[in-house]
């Protein structure tokens, strides 16, 4: 077994789960993800600035559809038989989320099938699947059952030799994520390994968190205190117009890990939006007596002048909730404003280093191209938990 054990991320988005493999001590084969602003991204940090992955001669560095590279570079995929340890990743969540319009007819849904043929033709060691709770729950049907595509997941694999394969829901915010974020992960591999990587999860992550100097449990002002906007401002570096908050001294655990090896006053990303009198006025509003982590509804938002169905204003002794794509979504603890991108990474675990590219947002028609930092960073897996369980896979396999 080499010292850095190789994967492959599929449907790999920004690079959350890479990012955390990196920082477990993985090598990177390479990266599947088919929007070119994700993938920018991704590129940027992991493979120009970082050397994280290998990349084959045979594989453009590009944005790829999945299905699209199955076409074309079948016999390349079977010839890494052998070759890989992990493969990692999860077919989009629109079509599964409960949060969301969830629709059994979602084209991404099928998607599914063509990360079990990738599987198929790879032959990992290893297997490391996320996706939204709502995928372990069953579509409506006109007739009998509908489909549970947990369970058409976990049987398939089966079949392709991963007899262990097992899923269950966890919570980010047990492996110190600021924030409340609960997923399905499926672990299968083709040595037994799976019961003992999930049963080594609670030891790991308290020898890690503790060796890191991180809490178990962090809450919103522990991981943002230093971000807020009192603390300065200059011109924004990336977007003409804006400014940019600068960075306090960190004060907690969960900054002075997530700042390591960032050295700008300023971090990547951390622009704030140039809201209107009205707008603040209404933020003021909420953070004078709206409650805390949850959703302004009802009755209530006519009282605050609220239009929006989905705010939450932040409260800054508890985790967050879980951080969406959308950039209103949440009003910041104690400013009358909504979240910088870098804040919501802050949210997901992202160090400070990792750099953030594309628009800040989109809309219109745009949307059906772009994929904007807010919507890089909601739909990533949390870095810090993708280390945990990336080190507890990691010595599961390299103790075969």
């Amino acid at each position: 077994m080499a010292i850095n054990p190789i994967y492959v991320d599929i449907f790999a988005g920004c690079g959350g789960l890479s990012v955390g493999l990196h920082l477990a001590g993985w090598k990177g084969l390479f990266a599947i993800e088919r929007n070119p602003d994700a993938f920018s991204t991704l590129k940027a940090n992991l493979i120009d600035d970082r050397k994280h992955f290998e990349w084959p001669d045979w594989l453009q560095q590009k944005a790829w559809n999945i299905q699209k590279l199955l076409k074309e570079k079948s016999e390349n995929l079977i010839g890494l038989k052998g070759k890989v340890d992990l493969v990692v990743g999860g077919p989009p969540c629109q079509g599964f989320s409960m949060a969301g319009r969830r629709k059994e007819s979602d084209k991404r849904n099928q998607l599914v099938h063509s990360y079990l043929k990738f599987i198929e033709l790879v032959q990992p060691r290893a297997i490391l699947f996320e996706n939204v709770p709502g995928f372990t729950m069953k579509f409506k049907a006109k007739e009998g059952d509908g489909i549970d595509y947990s369970q058409l997941v976990i049987e398939e694999l089966k079949k392709l030799g991963y007899a262990d394969a097992h899923g269950e829901i966890v919570d980010m915010a047990d492996y110190g994520v600021p924030q409340r974020r609960e997923r399905f992960i499926v672990i299968a591999t083709r040595n037994n390994l799976t019961k003992g990587i999930f049963s080594s999860l609670e030891n790991i992550t308290k020898e890690f968190l503790l060796a890191k100097g991180i809490p178990s449990k962090n809450t919103v002002r522990a991981a943002l205190s230093d971000l807020e906007k009192r603390h300065g401002m200059i011109p924004c570096p990336d977007k003409k117009g804006f400014k940019s908050g600068i960075t306090a001294r960190p004060t907690t655990g969960i900054q002075r890990h997530l700042r390591t090896g960032q050295r700008k006053p300023s971090p990547n990303s951390h622009r704030f939006v140039n809201h209107t009198a009205k707008a603040k006025r209404v933020f003021g509003k909420l953070l004078a007596s709206a409650p805390r982590n949850k959703t302004i509804a009802g009755d209530n938002r006519a009282r605050y002048g609220l239009k929006k169905r989905s705010v939450k204003v932040l409260d800054p002794n508890d985790v967050a909730p879980t951080v969406t794509t959308i950039p209103d979504d949440f009003i910041h603890y104690s400013e009358p404003r909504v979240m910088t991108v870098r804040e919501c990474a802050r949210l997901q675990s992202f160090p400070d280093w990792f750099e953030f590219k594309g628009p800040y947002t989109t809309g219109g028609k745009r949307r059906v191209h772009q994929t904007p930092r807010y919507t890089q960073v909601g739909n990533a897996v949390p870095p810090l938990f993708a280390e945990i369980i990336g080190l507890a896979t990691r010595k599961a396999i390299q103790d075969v």
